[in-house]
């Protein structure tokens, strides 16, 4: 009989690098509370989730109060790795046209010296116009700002700039020890975009499993071979479906049209049990062509008393078995 946690085990030694193909994390998200609050729930949740048995966590960017986020992804990245035991933290995605590329790498290069092998990155351009208003960032040049900032930051974070940012020291390191990356794929081009930057890509959370197997395909033909990284909300025993449906109209509130027509529902996986959510997980990543996996817990108004008690079923029932069905796709890769 196949001990399905040694499974995970596994799995998980040899997923030490962050955003590592194969690699199941968690994506983290603040509580409706006072700030010094929301730091310690967000901090316990990040050690909960890695002793659990998730790989890392993933923290993202919106600014002005944006329900659910908080506006600095690097420096909560860092607040998450100093109360976690083990594991690897994400700022994923960055919204890369905010600030000067220089700017980003430095603060991501001297993070992954404080805490060497345990840091990623990802990159997206944005859609909430409220962030770069408060960048003072004309919202009508996101979209160029970003296609100029991509590969000067992944150069910056492989060692490979030759402007002045180069000489930096933590900067310099990243030569001998690259920082793990991807970015924000949602169309053909922007798959074609990572393929050619040798960058993994990390898929929009509403995209149906058709939607994103065809944009691996695609990644794939252009050369990809990074990870391919669903995101996917669970949730085990009833769902919260009031919660949800405020999810998905907070989410078309600012969604661009192209994003939305890739959508179909809420694409939530809900299970009696954690054994059958990671079944049905697993048979989503297998149609929709991903080899890696980031969970969502959050809904809109969640109490945190709720997360931890997900959290207790993805360490019992759900993590041990997506661990052995992940291995069992990856063998038979």
């Amino acid at each position: 009989m196949i001990n399905i946690r040694v499974a995970k085990l596994r799995v998980a030694e040899m997923l030490s690098e962050p955003l590592a193909s194969g690699s199941v994390s968690l994506r983290l998200y603040p509580h409706d509370v006072a700030p010094c609050e929301q730091v310690e729930l967000i901090r316990s949740q990040a050690e909960a989730a890695v002793s659990a048995g998730y790989d890392g966590v993933m923290v993202s960017e919106h600014h002005a109060n944006f329900p659910g986020y908080l506006p600095n992804p690097i420096q909560l990245a860092g607040l998450l790795l100093g109360s976690m035991p083990s594991g690897w933290a994400a700022p994923c995605p960055l919204l890369l046209p905010m600030r000067p590329y220089a700017l980003i790498a430095e603060e991501l290069a001297w993070l992954d010296a404080a805490y060497p092998g345990r840091v990623g990155a990802g990159f997206a351009a944005g859609a909430l116009r409220v962030d770069f208003e408060l960048a003072e960032v004309p919202f009508d040049e996101i979209v160029e700002r970003f296609k100029q900032a991509l590969p000067r930051v992944v150069n910056a974070l492989r060692g490979q700039d030759a402007s002045p940012l180069g000489a930096d020291r933590a900067v310099a390191r990243t030569a001998d020890n690259p920082l793990p990356m991807v970015v924000a794929a949602q169309s053909p081009a922007a798959v074609r975009r990572a393929a050619a930057l040798n960058l993994g890509v990390l898929y929009d959370s509403l995209q149906t499993a058709e939607v994103t197997a065809r944009l691996g395909d695609i990644y794939r033909e252009a050369g990809g071979s990074g990870p391919r990284i669903a995101i996917r909300r669970v949730w085990i025993g009833d769902p919260p479906t009031e919660q949800m449906a405020e999810q998905m109209a907070h989410y078309r509130s600012y969604a661009p049209d192209r994003a939305m027509k890739n959508w179909d529902g809420d694409q939530l996986i809900a299970a009696s049990n954690g054994e059958e959510a990671a079944d049905m997980l697993a048979d989503f990543l297998t149609a929709a062509d991903c080899d890696t996996v980031n969970v969502r817990i959050h809904v809109s108004g969640l109490e945190p008393a709720m997360v931890d008690q997900q959290l207790r079923c993805h360490t019992e029932e759900f993590l041990p078995r997506l661990g052995h069905r992940m291995a069992t796709l990856h063998s038979s890769a």
